[in-house]
């Protein structure tokens, strides 16, 4: 990496290694009670040692130069805040420059999982569902369009979806990995680039939303795309690296131009005086921020793969789904598997919720003994909900409530959607009515596909 996303300040870290205990890779090296560092050669960037680190000096402390660390960490001046040990290098100050810029066409896009959290850095309760309010900030900070990620969630399960049903009528290439987390891309890249024929070919909805916005959504919008500035808003810290990688660019440009999480843009809107909580409700704009139940499902662990089985199972029988509350795939940090008999086809499927817990299957394919047909894998151990670009708590007792609300939240929203299957958003169909042709088509490919490769010399 040229730029190390995640950082430990060495004056403030104590030692206590909690960081070191919930790194999936055991990237965290140091002594008890000695400050830590990041081994960035085997670090993906998933931000759990920042959601954990409880170190902090107040930044109304005197005897620290806070000025100096807030530029450091590239932080807005008026964010009054702990700064603590562990952190990720911050964009919402760039962000904040092009905010201003009239001769930029801000686009922004947010995912599932920022809905869900984002108000309780405003005092309210853990979990609190607010779209509207999100949709509404980010037009008072003054982007020309707020798009929403889940449109391309919806997206990426109609590519991901024929994918799989492409892969296991020709039996190739099984069992199929999700490929929307970047860190456990990045992981794969890293340690097994001998299986990264077994991940799914297809781009992240983060960065099909940004290829979308300066094609299709330059066209609509009769906006030259080289004016366009595209900012995502994700939970996660790893999404600047993804962003970043040099094939990232099917539109002819940079495909999403900087990402911020969920914190930095609630610094972002209280600099500005925004009052988060009496926002009058919004509608993300159209068709790019169309999404159904099943794109929002993103952002909890098992929501990709039961988005994937409602239209995969409807794709391949031709006929409604029976039942749309997939509870078996629904859960917590660990391993969860099962089968879907889909017109006789047993569909052996696993979820992968925390990093750690994926090796064991990777090996199994190695070893050519994993029966499974699909598999999806979140780096964060309860999925983009418990993201390391989330709000901070404190106390171990707070996130695993927070965890839990947040993922009800994200359920509750999805059925009292109308429409709750990728392939039935009017929006989908559209697009590729219009523009796309069909899933899997040739300018499909070469938009909303990309390849992955060995990222370092393998001792």
């Amino acid at each position: 990496m040229d730029v190390n996303l995640i950082n430990i300040d060495k004056d403030l870290c104590t030692g206590c290694r909690r960081c070191a205990e919930v790194c999936p890779v055991n990237a965290i090296d140091g002594e008890q009670g000695r400050p830590q560092s990041i081994n960035t050669d085997k670090c993906v960037l998933c931000g759990q040692c920042i959601q954990t680190c409880s170190v902090y000096a107040s930044s109304l402390t005197m005897d620290l130069n806070i000025q100096d660390k807030l530029e450091e960490r590239k932080i807005l001046e008026g964010v009054k805040e702990p700064i603590f040990a562990a952190y990720n290098l911050g964009q919402a100050i760039k962000v904040k420059k092009v905010l201003s810029d009239c001769n930029s066409y801000k686009v922004v896009q947010c995912a599932p999982a920022v809905r869900v959290a984002l108000a309780e850095e405003f005092g309210m309760d853990l979990g609190s569902l607010t779209p509207g309010k999100l949709a509404a900030a980010l037009r008072k900070l003054n982007f020309d369009r707020v798009y929403d990620t889940n449109f391309a969630a919806d997206l990426t399960i109609m590519e991901e979806g024929s994918e799989l049903i492409k892969r296991v009528t020709e039996g190739k290439n099984l069992p199929m990995f999700t490929s929307c987390c970047p860190a456990w891309v990045k992981f794969a890249e890293d340690t097994y680039p001998e299986l990264l024929n077994h991940l799914s070919s297809c781009k992240s909805p983060q960065q099909m939303a940004g290829v979308m916005f300066k094609t299709y959504g330059a066209e609509i919008d009769k906006v030259n795309p080289s004016k366009i500035f595209s900012v995502a808003v994700m939970p996660c810290t790893c999404k600047q690296f993804e962003c970043d990688r040099e094939e990232m660019n099917g539109s002819g440009y940079k495909d999403v131009d900087v990402v911020i999480t969920t914190r930095e843009l609630a610094h972002l809107i209280k600099e500005a005086n925004i009052d988060f909580v009496n926002l009058q409700d919004e509608e993300f704009d159209a068709p790019l921020g169309t999404y159904t139940g099943a794109g929002n499902i993103f952002g909890s662990t098992g929501g990709v793969m039961e988005a994937a089985i409602r239209t995969g199972y409807e794709l391949i029988t031709k006929k409604p789904i029976d039942n749309l509350e997939l509870e078996f795939i629904r859960g917590s940090e660990g391993i969860r598997t099962a089968s879907v008999n889909i017109e006789g086809l047993e569909l052996k499927v696993a979820v992968v919720s925390g990093l750690k817990y994926v090796k064991s299957l990777l090996e199994d394919v190695k070893n050519g003994t994993c029966d499974y047909h699909f598999v999806e894998v979140m780096t964060c151990p309860e999925g983009c909900i418990s993201g390391g670009g989330q709000p901070k708590l404190l106390l171990d007792e707070h996130r695993q409530i927070a965890y839990k609300s947040r993922k009800k939240s994200i359920y509750k929203h999805d059925s009292n959607m109308k429409i709750r299957k990728s392939h039935e958003n009017p929006a989908i169909i559209k697009i590729y009515d219009e523009y796309l042709g069909e899933p899997l088509g040739h300018k499909s490919h070469n938009l909303l596909h990309t390849k992955y490769g060995m990222r370092k010399e393998q001792k």
